[in-house]
């Protein structure tokens, strides 16, 4: 199989069925740090805009348990309305914001490939749980990969952590003594400041790094040279494709027919639903068909005939047989060497006849 294949010996580019069948499959190119990105970057966009919404809810739903916790029931179903009441505008604070998150982290697999439907990499394998191929894995080139996006992103972000906080470090000793309401105002204004150092930090990481998982996939999924002739075996024995290689070829014949034609010496018709156009120069051995063809490619058999002033004969049983016995680019048979003589006899004669 393929994937038993060493490496270095998949030296051709992967062919579009097997590229599909790698993402019918599920094995795609995915970076993490790109959903770790649209995670982060929702999380900011979502403490910007709604985190002033989502404390004024939780506030009111807060204040007002404590101001009324004097009358509160919390015996049998008064407990059960209470919780409710208290989930349900819990939720409601909190549902846009959860919303966006949950976009979000789905938008960060969305932008890297179509949605996929595959239990395939669901499947258990032995090799997630050997430790032989755990060991291999942490050494392999994605192992020292993510040992070395991790160790960037540790030194970058604590880097620019220190860069925001040290001029703030005043500020935020003196917190100590500040009223809850100005210390939440100084640790969302921090907040804002870091997740937007950190997501532009990480948005150079995750451009990075789907560039490298992508390399590495696509390198997944190179084939050898025996796995090019197998498919081009399977391909080949597919009844559609095999069909339109036909078709193909067909047009390929016909157009390369037709492009001969100006060079034949007569065509030879039925007249109607057969076309044979002959060539013949002195010093050949016999005339040699260069196009043939029924109906509509008769048709347009005669029709760039005269186009190009090539005599026109009409004579239905030699073109039939002609038609029935003759392949192109080869010469009649004997038999017709008579009749066909005679044609081109005639043909002559009348070219002598114009020149005159």
């Amino acid at each position: 199989m393929a994937e038993d294949t060493d490496n270095t010996e998949r030296t051709e580019d992967p062919t579009q069925k097997r590229i599909y069948e790698a993402i019918k499959r599920g094995d795609v190119a995915k970076s993490g740090e790109v959903n770790t990105w649209f995670i982060i970057a929702g999380g900011t966009f979502i403490l910007t805009t709604f985190s002033g919404n989502m404390a004024s809810g939780l506030m009111t739903t807060m204040r007002g348990l404590l101001a009324n916790a004097h009358d509160l029931r919390v015996d049998g179903r008064s407990l059960l309305r209470l919780g409710e009441q208290v989930s349900l505008e819990t939720l409601a604070a909190v549902a846009i914001p959860f919303l966006l998150m949950a976009l979000a982290a789905l938008g960060g697999n969305l932008v890297q490939h179509k949605f996929i439907w595959s239990v395939e990499s669901l499947a258990p394998k032995l090799s997630r749980i050997s430790p032989g191929a755990g060991f291999k894995r942490m050494f392999s080139a994605q192992g020292v990969a993510n040992l070395v996006k991790g160790l960037i992103k540790l030194i970058v972000i604590g880097a620019i952590m220190t860069a925001l906080l040290w001029p703030e470090r005043e500020r935020i000793q003196a917190s100590v003594w500040t009223d809850p309401l100005s210390l939440m105002d100084l640790i969302k204004s921090l907040s804002v400041k870091m997740l937007g150092a950190v997501v532009a930090v990480l948005a150079v990481v995750a451009a990075a790094d789907y560039l490298f998982q992508y390399r590495q996939w696509y390198e997944r999924q190179k084939m050898t040279l025996r796995d090019m002739k197998e498919e081009f075996k399977q391909t080949e024995g597919d009844p559609t494709i095999k069909g339109k290689l036909k078709q193909m070829r067909q047009a390929r014949s016909r157009k390369r027919m037709i492009a001969a034609v100006p060079k034949a010496t007569v065509i030879i018709t039925n007249p109607t639903h057969y076309a044979v156009a002959l060539q013949y120069e002195r010093g050949m051995d016999a005339p040699v068909c260069v196009a043939k063809g029924v109906d509509d490619l008769a048709l347009k058999i005669r029709e760039v005939g005269g186009e190009h002033s090539v005599p026109i004969v009409e004579n239905p049983p030699l073109a039939r047989a002609l038609h029935a016995t003759v392949e192109v680019d080869q010469p009649i048979a004997a038999e017709h060497y008579k009749a066909v003589a005679e044609v081109i006899g005639y043909v002559m004669r009348l070219r002598r006849a114009v020149r005159r």
